[in-house]
């Protein structure tokens, strides 16, 4: 899943984020959701998520 689609994320699913400063290199952080940021049910460059680690950005790969 690449994650434009609300549905497919929860909190505690782990997946891969791209930060705000990491667009130009395209550099993935790996993580647990905690919130889900992005209140409509798709996004075209991926649903915005905060970790459990605070870090937020749009998701890009989803793990399970």
């Amino acid at each position: 899943m690449n994650g434009t689609r609300r549905a497919d994320i929860e909190p505690g699913v782990r997946v891969a984020i791209v930060q705000k400063q990491d667009q130009r290199t395209g550099r993935l952080t790996e993580g647990v959701v905690r919130d889900i940021l992005t209140k409509s049910a798709t996004h075209p460059h991926g649903i915005k998520v905060r970790l459990e680690t605070g870090e937020v950005g749009r998701v890009k790969q989803v793990s399970g």
